[in-house]
């Protein structure tokens, strides 16, 4: 019954489900370390954010990806776990409506829709966005326990990169790998993220060469300004396990929709957000920064892949002269 729902009313993507399936060990560490509250989130997210996508492909004559299942589960596990779930609704369909179906719906939006949701709450919203986080729960059952976990209100205890932005401390490698840090529900456990990015490598379903493009990027130019004795940037690897870079690299910049085609535009896209990640956080009011380089990445997409292909053109019609 439920297979034949789906042949109705969405588009069938396996590599969305493959994304899908890499995204739910991140989800349930989310429930271990913040409490229930994570599903609750999700379901009214989903709720919302199918039906505005049902709303515009309904007037189309058109079916529902199932990349809309993706964006939704992206999008919650980029918020605080006291979100309110009316703000996390907002900005759902505002990310839907504005960041892809305004372009002609899947396939054709220029930016990644989870993104433009989570920078439209961030910006709108900014005090339950930035300032109210939950504790994290460390000994077993943990947040299986409880709704959720409470609140933080030292800044002491916030973010790994707000406590650095604001102390210059740095917290522990291990603490960032196993992710008992307070934070947004599914950026905070390093490994699980690497893990998720090794089974999409694997899939062919994320390039490579996007994700080694941000590696390259963001350590290149973080470890130049720390080698510099910039205080505003922390050592390279604190960066990378910290902020949400990791998810950002490994589910946002990879979106094939909102990067580039061609393979060598894809690591020059890479390279960018890596970049642009490490100015805003050194340089700007926002701790994170990943979010906002990954949006101006997909700006520079299209023109990246003209460059390109330019280029390659050029080249090919240098050689004809050459051999002609």
């Amino acid at each position: 019954m439920l297979s034949d729902f789906m042949k109705k009313y969405f588009i069938k993507q396996n590599m969305m489900r493959t994304v899908i399936i890499s995204l739910i060990p991140i989800t349930i560490s989310s429930i271990y370390f913040f409490g229930w509250r994570t599903l609750v989130l999700l379901f009214w997210v989903t709720l919302f954010g199918v039906g505005t996508e049902w709303i515009y492909e309904k007037i189309q004559g058109k079916k529902i990806s199932e990349a809309i299942f993706v964006t939704c589960i992206l999008y919650i596990l980029t918020l605080p776990p006291s979100t309110p779930i009316w703000i996390a609704v907002v900005g759902i369909v505002f990310g839907v409506f504005f960041g892809k179906e305004v372009f002609g719906g899947f396939g054709r939006n220029l930016f990644n829709p989870a993104l433009v949701a989570r920078a439209f709450v961030y910006i709108t919203f900014p005090e339950p966005l930035t300032i109210k986080w939950s504790e994290v729960a460390t000994a077993f059952p943990g947040g299986f326990a409880t709704y959720i976990t409470e609140s933080i209100d030292a800044v002491s205890q916030a973010t790994p990169m707000l406590i650095f932005r604001e102390t210059g401390e740095m917290v522990a490698l291990s603490r960032l790998l196993l992710g008992n840090v307070p934070g947004s529900l599914g950026e905070t456990s390093a490994i699980l993220i690497i893990l998720a990015g090794i089974y999409l490598l694997y899939k062919k379903v994320a390039a490579w060469q996007t994700m080694a493009g941000v590696l390259v990027g963001f350590t290149g130019l973080s470890g130049l300004l720390y080698l510099l004795g910039n205080p505003q940037i922390p050592n390279p690897i604190f960066g990378i396990l910290s902020g949400g870079f990791l998810f950002g690299m490994v589910f946002m910049a990879t979106d094939p929709i909102s990067s580039p085609r061609t393979k060598e535009g894809k690591f020059i896209y890479g390279i960018l957000i890596g970049l642009v990640t490490v100015i805003i956080r050194g340089y700007a009011l926002f701790a994170g920064g990943m979010m906002f380089a990954i949006l101006i990445g997909n700006t520079f997409a299209p023109i990246i892949d003209e460059g390109v292909n330019y280029i390659k053109k050029i080249r090919k019609e240098g050689r004809k002269e050459v051999t002609a």
